[in-house]
């Protein structure tokens, strides 16, 4: 096993310095002109590659569109039995090939050409056909691959993705895309509920007790709802402090028998409560429940005009799944 861990280091190792003496080759003129071409583009980003390049074209093609470039895969065999109608002068495309001499991509290269397309090839060889009908050309050539025969695609597929990657993030900076756009892109999943859902898509209605509440009133108030707390609201609506299920246990047991029936919400309470907004993210509020020296469960949820509306627990925020 100690043989089979340290080649696996070694192979990640492998691939890692080849990214690195990728970036060490890259031509700045030919990046410059590969991300003007893309960012000027007045339609689509057509990707097309064959095999595990053509794997990789997806994955550049899906980042870019997640990220505000609009990209398609065509595979080169769908392409030259009618995709090709897909593809306008109003495209870019890059294809993807190590070695450049791929059958199906080279074969697309007259159609690119009359359709007056701008081609960047992504490729391991620029000596390659396509390289030489490139209009830019991607050095994306490793020494060696990782497959101990060294055939096996491995190396090169890294570093196509990697150069795929770092190209799509640099069009994402350029354009300025926000946390927001990015979100819209992104809907489901935790990704998604991080960027869009607010706190009160899952607060519960304010659970109001007044400050001169008796504490049996309290006790009835927080068996009703159910949520672990009440909020403590004077006349106008405006929160004064939060009775939690441990405020009303800690009061009782430090208040003597007699008193008892004198005491009320707003000696129990905890005062100037730490509080959530109705339109802020709910990830920024669970990181305000949980990113402090104690913990909390619940936060009162106050308006921009000072009104207590909602109590927010930190069990719907983390069975919301965020």
């Amino acid at each position: 096993m100690a043989d089979h861990f340290s080649k696996v280091v070694e192979l990640l190792r492998l691939e890692a310095s080849a990214i690195e003496r990728a970036a060490d080759r890259l031509d700045a003129e030919s990046v410059e002109r590969a991300i003007g071409l893309i960012a000027e583009c007045s339609d689509k980003i057509v990707i097309t590659g064959v095999g595990k390049s053509g794997v990789i074209a997806q994955k550049i093609a899906q980042t870019l569109t997640s990220t505000g470039t609009v990209a398609i895969f065509v595979h080169p065999s769908d392409a030259l039995h009618g995709g090709l109608g897909i593809i306008t002068s109003r495209d870019v495309v890059i294809a993807l090939s190590n070695s450049g001499e791929t059958d199906e991509v080279i074969a697309l290269l007259p159609a690119f050409a009359q359709k007056g397309v701008p081609l960047i090839a992504i490729v391991g060889n620029t000596n390659s056909t396509l390289a030489r009908k490139a209009d830019v050309v991607i050095d994306a050539s490793v020494d060696k691959e990782a497959c101990p025969l060294n055939l096996a695609p491995t190396t090169s597929t890294t570093v196509a993705l990697a150069i795929g990657d770092a190209l799509a993030m640099a069009l994402m900076g350029s354009r300025g895309l926000t946390a927001a756009e990015f979100a819209a892109n992104h809907p489901a999943g935790r990704l998604g509920k991080r960027l869009t859902m607010k706190v009160q898509d899952l607060m519960h209605d304010s659970p109001d007790v007044a400050p001169d509440a008796n504490w049996i009133d309290v006790v009835k108030a927080i068996s009703q709802f159910a949520l672990g707390a009440v909020n403590v609201v004077n006349a106008e609506n405006h929160l004064t402090g939060i009775v939690t299920d441990g405020d009303l246990r800690r009061t009782i047991e430090q208040t003597n028998g007699d008193d008892l029936s004198q005491l009320r919400a707003d000696q129990m309470m905890t005062s100037a409560p730490v509080t959530a907004s109705p339109d802020m993210l709910a990830y920024d509020a669970l990181k305000l429940m949980e990113n402090r020296a104690s913990q909390i469960s619940v936060l009162p949820v106050v308006d921009e005009n000072g009104n207590c509306v909602g109590l927010l627990r930190l069990h719907d925020v983390v069975k919301s799944g965020l």
